[in-house]
């Protein structure tokens, strides 16, 4: 039985849970790394055995990842585009100052979830939702933050509710 929680529901679910989430936020900076590490790797190991990027996509639909100077050359690279041509076809500067996306869903996101960039994605993409990353405790906040848009980041908090 799949996980998976459809992005609105997803919504709902984060926003009726947020100030437990914030809760076990709280605590959860108090726990040493290592031993809070191996409680969200293994559970990030474990949902994503359950749960399929493709049946879902909704970072891709909504999050606008920040792209780094790295990023554009390599995508430029993949498409055969000048980095000025990339920048100006599919970028614009945020309110940070960073790249970002000029719209949203990602405009490399095809109607089957797939990504058209996907060997060659930003790292940002890469990276996402970052549960499989060490250092937890110095990613809580946007975690916290991410149980809105991503199923498994938000059933990571909510084992993490219950257990921690």
């Amino acid at each position: 039985m799949s996980s998976l929680i459809k992005p609105e529901r997803l919504k709902m679910l984060a926003q009726s849970h947020y100030e437990e989430h914030k809760a076990t936020a709280k605590r959860l900076r108090k726990q040493k790394n290592r031993h809070l590490d191996d409680i969200v790797q293994q559970l990030d190991e474990e949902l994503f055995e359950d749960i399929d990027c493709l049946d879902c996509g909704n970072c891709c639909r909504s999050l606008g990842p920040r792209i780094i100077d790295t990023d554009i050359r390599r995508l430029a690279k993949h498409l055969k585009m000048k980095d000025s041509e990339f920048i100006s076809t599919y970028l614009r500067t945020d309110e940070d100052g960073d790249y970002v996306f000029k719209s949203m869903p990602c405009p490399f996101l095809m109607d089957d979830n797939f990504c058209m960039v996907y060997e060659k994605r930003p790292r940002a993409c890469r990276d996402y939702p970052h549960t499989h990353q060490p250092r937890f405790q110095k990613r809580i906040n946007v975690s916290l933050k991410n149980t809105f848009t991503c199923p498994v980041v938000y059933h990571i908090f909510r084992r993490l509710s219950e257990e921690v």
